[in-house]
């Protein structure tokens, strides 16, 4: 049973004590820090620099429009639909359940709110006109993707249940302390409503808040299973030889549509063990034999180095070269709507 952990223990195996999570070693946890097995750990401070000052950063604009006007949501959905909201941050509407994924509606993902990346595309859903949500899924605490200041709107909002990997709940409990909050395992299950759950999956990431949190919280992936089909949701992960995917299509065989990374990845020399290009995606949407994708984790917030409009064009172009029809899987625009077909 996890617990969070407090400074007392501070010598424990070799560095600060986990601040937020205590419980057994694991394939994936060493009895303090969470790692990727088989896989690549974060880069030291030496590289972070490297790649801070070495330059080739693309300009970005101050606005990115989508091409789609904000989207508003039905109440419930008995198909599967599927709407972007911007970055990592997607609805999916299956089974007349309503799913919230990495929610962040601040301007900024950032521990100011005054500094860091600024949005360049507002999100695609107006947070007034959300539907009634029954579950949020947070997939690491990168700020990108956990964002304390929504969280705590949607507890007010909404009530919903929120499910994130171990440790996160920590964070998450001091931050927005009235909302409900279950923490899981990769591999572990919660009923989310009847006849609908969501299972936690492996991801090639690591987690960090600040500088002496390293990896001190799970990363995941997330496989959301409805009578409307299962949804599965990478969350942010390199490639990691696409052990993950192969984890994913083993347990879970048929997938009605995947919602993959494909932005945030240049220099590779740096970023790929963390974020898979986009031509890696297409890989992992050949080997999860998923019918359909949508591409996320692109367009909102200048990350990394590549253009603004960079991963939709390399995914179009992976697409082309391994011969997948390009409406299998689209680069989702903030406000763009899908009403998943049927295979």
């Amino acid at each position: 049973m996890q617990k969070p952990v407090g400074r007392e223990d501070e010598a424990a195996k070799g560095g600060p004590a986990n601040r937020y999570y205590r419980g057994p070693p694991s394939d994936h946890f060493d009895g303090r820090l969470f790692f990727n097995p088989g896989g690549t750990d974060p880069a030291g401070i030496g590289p972070v620099l490297e790649w801070q000052f070495g330059g080739h950063k693309a300009v970005w604009p101050k606005s990115f429009p989508s091409p789609f006007p904000p989207a508003m949501p039905e109440s419930r959905v008995e198909g599967l639909r599927i709407t972007m909201v911007g970055h990592a941050t997607l609805l999916v509407q299956a089974g007349g359940v309503n799913v919230l994924l990495d929610p962040v509606w601040s301007d900024r993902c950032s521990p100011f709110s005054f500094a860091g990346p600024r949005r360049v595309s507002p999100p695609g859903i107006a947070f007034s006109d959300l539907p009634p949500i029954d579950a949020v899924l947070v997939s690491h605490n990168h700020y990108d993707h956990l964002d304390l200041p929504t969280l705590k709107r949607l507890a007010k909002a909404h009530d919903p249940l929120t499910i994130t990997p171990l440790g996160n709940d920590t964070i998450i409990r001091k931050g927005a302390p009235a909302l409900k909050v279950r923490a899981a395992d990769w591999g572990d299950t919660v009923e989310i409503a009847p006849r609908a759950r969501v299972t936690l999956t492996p991801a090639h990431h690591w987690s960090a808040r600040w500088i002496k949190d390293r990896r001190m919280a799970l990363w995941s992936g997330f496989m959301v299973e409805t009578p409307a089909g299962a949804v599965y949701y990478a969350g942010d992960t390199g490639f990691g030889g696409g052990r993950h995917y192969e984890w994913v299509r083993a347990r879970f065989g048929k997938i009605r549509f995947a919602i993959l990374p494909i932005g945030a990845y240049e220099p590779r020399w740096f970023m790929a063990p963390q974020h898979q290009d986009p031509a890696q995606a297409v890989e992992g949407f050949v080997m999860l034999g998923a019918d359909f994708a949508g591409g996320m984790h692109w367009g909102t917030w200048q990350l990394t180095n590549e253009a603004v409009d960079a991963p939709r064009e390399e995914l179009l172009a992976a697409l082309d070269a391994k011969e997948v029809p390009r409406e299998k899987f689209r680069p989702l625009h903030p406000g763009e709507v899908w009403d998943v077909p049927t295979a």
